[in-house]
């Protein structure tokens, strides 16, 4: 089929250029037609010598007017570069006394007051923002956007997050906390919280914070550095909040087997 398709191409190809050779072939006839029922009078010498003397005269009195290009380029025209010409020459090469650019001096100045310009705005009177602190504020930004995302009513997933959780004692949250707390964190902190792989969550020491919120943000964002996987896509905001609750309701349960403490009390 491929090569079907191929052979195609090929003869369009092929008609379109007889197409455009007919279209040149007639094009030629059609001109020597022309030359042969009105053939083209070529002037004499004389006429020739005459028409030149008139080109003259005609330039002479009448001043040339400079085009657009030449008034943009800051140039002039051929006819008057004899006057341009500089004294020096090399190897029979002249070079002409061009002036320039008018549209290179408008960037050129327009650069330095650009430059003077951005000096007192940016590192004088400090009106703009430098690139550093332009980041520091999109980060705030950013971090505002998303306070105001987690804390937007109309999105009940979304209600419970690190800047609002508190600590629940509801027994039915703890209870499911605690079944959930068996089968995704005793792998690597114990049935009892006592630490294993990751510390232990029964004493009053913490690697990153032991409030609620501290507890709530580690759970959902995780600590990759030290092997704490995000849960935040696999625990609803409120089975994190229950969990945070959960682990806070440990604490002094002095478990066997625990672990030595960890980070700051």
């Amino acid at each position: 089929m491929e090569t079907t398709d191929l052979f195609i191409c090929l003869l369009l190809l092929t008609a379109l250029l007889l197409v455009f050779v007919s279209f040149l072939v007639l094009k030629v006839v059609k001109i020597y037609a022309q030359e042969v029922l009105n053939p083209i009078r070529f002037a004499t010498p004389e006429e020739k010598r005459l028409r030149a003397m008139e080109l003259e005269k005609l330039e002479t009195a009448k001043p040339i007017k400079p085009s657009l290009w030449l008034k943009i380029m800051s140039l002039k025209p051929i006819e008057q570069e004899k006057s341009l010409v500089m004294e020096h020459t090399f190897d029979g090469i002249e070079e002409l006394d061009n002036p320039t650019p008018a549209w290179f001096m408008v960037l050129f100045y327009g650069s330095i007051i650009f430059a003077i310009g951005y000096l007192l705005n940016y590192h004088v009177f400090n009106f703009g923002k430098l690139q550093d602190e332009e980041y520091v504020v999109e980060i705030q930004q950013a971090e505002d956007a998303k306070t105001a995302m987690l804390m937007k009513p109309g999105n009940a997933a979304n209600q419970v997050n690190e800047n609002n959780v508190t600590i629940s004692e509801d027994k039915t949250q703890l209870a499911d906390a605690a079944l959930l707390f068996k089968n995704a964190c005793s792998p690597c902190h114990g049935e009892n919280a006592q630490g294993i792989v990751g510390p232990n969550l029964t004493d009053e020491f913490w690697l990153h914070g032991g409030s609620v919120k501290d507890i709530f943000k580690t759970i959902k964002y995780g600590v990759p550095d030290k092997g704490m996987i995000a849960w935040e896509k696999t625990m609803r905001p409120k089975q994190i909040a229950a969990m945070a609750s959960y682990i806070l309701s440990l604490q002094g349960s002095h478990p066997a087997g625990a672990k030595a403490p960890q980070g700051k009390k």
